[in-house]
């Protein structure tokens, strides 16, 4: 038997409040920092200079500068310095898309090398301890490049 057209208008809105409801839910999940989520740095030790692979930024006199090719550094530089981050007790399962990362902090002399995994939004810090980026600040932590122009 062939369904009508009421009928299928109706399977038409329940199926669309039902993915609305879905996404409500995953937005809530995602959206928030958990509560065991730390930040990563202080008033006391914050971010001075940040390489993520070849791409910079740096602060200096009070104002952030960055690699040539970023277009969103301030935002960028606002996202480290302001990153959360929840410890983990094992290395979790990663893929190899990895980014090295090199931080400075003020008052430490010695900069510390770092890894990325974007993908995942683990970190792992230069004497081998896991973090996890909570999904609601990952995406802010990639800077936006400018392409660059090929001109001959």
């Amino acid at each position: 038997m062939a369904l009508s057209r009421k009928s299928w208008n109706y399977i038409i809105i329940g199926a669309s409040v039902f993915m609305i409801a879905v996404l409500s839910f995953i937005n809530d999940k995602t959206a928030s920092v958990p509560a065991d989520a730390v930040a990563l740095f202080d008033s006391q030790m914050p971010l001075k200079q940040l390489h993520l692979d070849d791409i910079w930024l740096s602060q200096q006199d009070g104002q952030w500068q960055c690699h040539q090719q970023v277009l969103n550094c301030q935002q960028w530089a606002q996202s480290w310095q302001n990153i959360s981050v929840s410890p983990l007790k094992t290395e979790p399962e990663h893929s190899l898309a990895e980014q090295m990362l090199t931080i400075a902090i003020n008052h430490v002399h010695t900069a510390q090398q770092w890894r990325y995994f974007p993908n995942e939004g683990l970190l792992q810090s230069s004497n081998q301890n896991w973090y996890q980026v909570p999904p609601s600040l990952r995406a802010d932590l990639q800077p936006i490049l400018a392409v660059p122009s090929q001109s001959k």
